[in-house]
């Protein structure tokens, strides 16, 4: 068993009960730790694919039960649910996603991916280990709160549709109605480190399949031929010159073409090619105009081209703005103060990667902040910060090198989660509250 960092001693905070209740909650951190180093070991080592997570829901559920939560399985397939009724007060949804990543690890750790070809990184698994401390730890100090703790546990956020799933299974009808959502997601930045910001922390996104349509024919016959190939070139090109010169500079947007299928041998010209685009916003106009856009570039330009047929356009993978409310940032982060002190960056950079937590805030109807918490081992991050290769020597996620260091990543991101919930649940949080 590892010792518990300073970010889980118990302090005595200088802003107010609150945050001595934190503190009298996560007194139990360190024998908690214990046991949560072990699990992240074993679900680092065992990652699951999205709509796969069978092992990772039956762990959660299991420790759930042991916490004396009422435990809801099947929720969206592989979701689960935990309840833990504790007296009146508010009800507040903290949640972690559970799935792998369809790539190989090569990160050397003596807990590696023993499933080939699918690893945790993106830090799923950390999460998970985190809200079931949290879970535990607050299942253990009931005596510091009141009111009703949700710990939910999601799938198939890499695909961006397990939220959606699990609203769609009934999800609000299935649970007390939610008050306040929370959740978070481990990054590169120092670990022992948080960030929140209100308003848009993470973009809208969309992803676009483009069949162009030609007519094929032999390479020494291009005259007879409608080249998709060319096409889809001309394609490629025009649509750089969407962000550049059709969104305003002041706004921020992304737009990627990932791939372009076309063509089986070099002197074959293909009837047809595909390609694929991913577009990132934080806005529904900004998003609007690169749609629109898009489709009007791919249109003209088959019409140029003299295609047989106008082109197809299937839209999949949409991921939702997440839009943190500003009162409830306004609370966590002052949670946060109040117990990490200056480890807290507010405002937290924006960032163009997307989420689909939103998904199920907005399911349940209610308001949420989602947050950052770092798990670079801080030397390492602080020695490419000074030599300014933080990009290139600091794996982020999706990297198959990408692995938060255990500690203090762990402990940093349960207490976050404890923080947070006893900023609504904790009975000196309520003023008015009978105690």
């Amino acid at each position: 068993m590892s010792p518990a960092p300073s970010s889980f001693n118990s302090r005595r905070s200088h802003t107010g009960a609150v945050n001595d209740a934190v503190a009298a909650v996560l007194a139990g951190a360190a024998e908690v730790s214990g046991w949560q180093e072990d699990l992240y070991r074993d679900l680092h080592s065992h990652p699951e694919l999205s709509h796969q997570e069978h092992r990772t829901a039956g762990k959660a559920a299991d420790r759930l039960t042991t916490a004396g939560f009422e435990v809801i399985s099947g929720v969206g397939g592989t979701g689960v649910v935990g309840v833990l009724r504790n007296g009146d007060g508010p009800s507040v949804l903290l949640r972690a996603d559970m799935d792998a990543l369809p790539l190989t690890e090569d990160t050397g750790l003596a807990y590696t991916s023993t499933n080939d070809g699918v690893a945790h990184a993106c830090g799923h698994d950390m999460h998970v280990t985190c809200l079931l401390g949290a879970a535990q730890l607050m299942a253990d100090s009931r005596q510091q709160w009141s009111g009703t703790l949700i710990a939910l546990f999601q799938p198939a956020e890499e695909t961006i549709n397990g939220a959606a799933g699990m609203v769609s299974d009934g999800l609000a009808t299935r649970i007390p109605k939610v008050d306040i959502a929370l959740g978070q997601h481990v990054t590169p930045l120092p670990a022992g480190h948080l960030a929140a910001t209100a308003g848009p922390a993470f973009a809208s996104a969309d992803s676009i399949k483009i069949t162009l349509y030609g007519r094929g024919g032999h390479a020494s016959m291009p005259q007879t031929t409608i080249d998709p190939v060319v096409l889809a070139a001309a394609v490629v090109m025009r649509l750089q010159t969407i962000v550049a010169r059709e969104i305003d500079p002041a706004d921020t947007a992304v737009l990627t073409v990932g791939s372009i299928l076309a063509g089986t041998k070099a002197n074959i010209i293909p009837d047809t090619a595909e390609i694929q685009i991913n577009i990132r916003s934080y806005s529904e106009t900004v998003r609007t105009a690169l749609l629109d856009a898009i489709r009007r570039i791919v249109t003209a330009e088959c019409q140029a081209s003299n295609c047989p047929r106008e082109p197809d356009f299937v839209y999949f993978e949409h991921a939702p703005l997440t839009d943190n409310d500003a009162d409830v940032t306004e609370k966590v982060t002052g949670a946060f103060t109040g117990h990490f002190g200056d480890a807290v960056m507010v405002p937290a950079p924006k960032v163009m990667g997307s989420e689909d937590f939103s998904d199920i805030a907005n399911g349940v109807g209610a308001p949420y902040c989602y947050w950052l918490f770092g798990g670079t081992d801080p030397a390492a991050f602080a020695a490419a910060f000074a030599a300014g290769t933080v990009t290139s020597d600091i794996p982020s996620n999706h990297n198959p090198r990408f692995a938060p260091v255990i500690q203090p990543t762990l402990n940093t991101g349960t207490a976050a989660l404890v923080a947070a919930a006893m900023a609504w649940l904790g009975k000196d949080a309520r003023p008015n509250h009978d105690r």
